[in-house]
């Protein structure tokens, strides 16, 4: 006779304050492009004296961009743990593509104006009115203002259609990640405000996701039942 061995197994799943991370990356990146817009013009080639009176604001500004990005990776993991075998594969594709060039090119921003931070209190009268030091600041305002800002449009394009088809999360803020998202995709480089828009949708998803999830009953283990095969002496 076949003999059964019946095993408790948890389901490993995001913890359900898990979503508490898009509220950090948020706080965090809400912050740093704060303390950049205040310090840094807007536009490249201006002047380059707030690099003598605000370098103190700017180099903390790009110390929160690595919390901000380690936090958005874990806000992309909730988003996915959400899905769950809903995910299809085209859209998540998208999804977790344009969720990392957003943050690489973030980071290839931030570590582009730190690297001007450096070479300017190295030398800050030699350098300051080079062609190379202004080639730097431009190419550091293009990868923020253009390439990142078009990713995190893109991201919150797919993250909306996915709660559309699927319902993770409200149909609101579907809705609201659409209206967001065009003027970021299409004025980016005309918006001077326009990247506060993606941190403060993601605080209004990871807000609704935690809520949710704190209203849900606790999941409870799964049974797996493994199958014991017969031996010679089973009867």
């Amino acid at each position: 006779m076949t003999q059964e061995k019946t095993l408790a197994a948890n389901h490993v799943t995001a913890p359900r304050a898990a979503a508490i991370a898009g509220i950090v990356f948020s706080f965090l990146l809400g912050t740093a492009l704060l303390l950049l817009r205040l310090s840094v013009p807007a536009d490249p080639m201006k002047p380059e004296a707030w690099l003598g009176i605000s370098r103190g604001r700017v180099a903390l500004a790009l110390n929160l961009v690595p919390f901000a990005g380690i936090a958005f990776l874990w806000f992309i993991g909730v988003l996915r743990d959400r899905l769950g075998a809903l995910e299809d594969r085209f859209f998540a594709t998208v999804f977790l593509g344009s969720g990392l060039l957003f943050l690489t090119m973030l980071f290839v921003g931030a570590a582009a104006l730190g690297a001007i931070i450096t070479v300017h209190g190295a030398g800050p009268q030699g350098l300051i009115h080079e062609t190379t030091f202004a080639f730097a600041r431009a190419l550091t305002s293009d990868i923020v203002n253009i390439y990142a800002i078009k990713m995190a449009a893109v991201f919150m394009i797919v993250t909306s259609t996915l709660a559309v088809r699927t319902g993770f999360t409200s149909r609101w803020l579907a809705f609201l990640g659409y209206g967001l998202s065009l003027p970021l995709l299409f004025g980016s480089r005309v918006l001077d405000w326009g990247f506060v828009v993606f941190p403060v949708w993601v605080l209004l998803v990871s807000l609704y996701i935690l809520v949710d999830n704190l209203r849900r009953p606790a999941p409870t283990p799964r049974r797996l039942v493994i199958p014991h095969a017969e031996g010679p002496g089973d009867t």
